[in-house]
């Protein structure tokens, strides 16, 4: 494993909260669902391309897990890039409320683009709801990832799909939950909005495990032949 790897799961986090997380706190009333659910998309598409190449472009806890699991990475990988991805996310968030406050008026105690369910949800949804939400948003995302991608790099149009797959679960989950779907986009957004986002993160810290686990399960079965031959390949290295 490279270290410019890590690296770029660190620089890649970072980015992916300041630009798509910032774009809901500090544009997110001109912008819309719409605008937002593309922000991500186009970010994620953006960093798959620049970073592919060097990582995979995780940048997602939940896909290194998936990635784990289909026998892609090794353990001492993926711990390595779980460390950097959530550290990237807790930056990115510090930088987007540096951001926010140089914009006058606009509240991020209690918000900063962070997750919830509850009085914290656009459309009320309990704890089960959300907790399901996260689990089916994030099982699309995997599954797209771990279906497109050719053991870790992000080659030729691959890209294309990943960030479209991002852009359509946040404008299903962005109304129930603020969509998740990744375990260090909501970190860092809920350790500098405090109070209740920090007490519900747990969810969107397990859920998006969970939907990522089951989404490589799910693979195994419906690409069971490349799985085996990426296996045998990545052996021979």
């Amino acid at each position: 494993m490279e270290k410019r790897a890590v690296i770029s799961e660190f620089l890649g986090t970072l980015l992916l909260v300041l630009f798509a997380v910032g774009a809901a706190v500090v544009a997110g009333q001109w912008i819309g669902t719409l605008g937002i659910a593309l922000a991500f998309g186009f970010v994620l598409l953006a960093l798959a391309y620049a970073l592919g190449p060097i990582s995979g472009c995780h940048v997602n806890p939940a896909v290194t897990l998936g990635f784990l699991l289909a026998r892609r990475i090794d353990g001492r990988t993926a711990v390595s890039y779980w460390v950097a991805q959530f550290l990237g996310g807790i930056v990115g968030a510090a930088l987007v409320l540096l951001l926010a406050k140089q914009v006058p008026g606009l509240q991020t105690s209690g918000k900063l683009g962070s997750n919830g369910w509850g009085d914290r949800s656009e459309a009320h949804i309990n704890l089960f709801g959300a907790f399901l939400t996260e689990v089916l948003l994030t099982f699309l995302l995997v599954y797209v990832v771990l279906s497109v991608t050719h053991r870790l790099a992000v080659t030729g149009f691959d890209g294309l799909p990943i960030g479209m797959a991002l852009a359509v679960v946040h404008l299903v989950g962005i109304p129930l939950t603020g969509t998740s779907v990744n375990p260090a986009r909501s970190l860092g957004p809920a350790i500098f909005a405090g109070g209740a986002a920090l007490s519900q993160v747990w969810l969107f810290l397990l859920a998006p495990l969970v939907g990522g686990a089951v989404a490589a399960g799910v693979h195994q079965l419906t690409h069971p032949q490349r799985v085996a031959a990426e296996v045998r390949e990545t052996a021979r290295v």
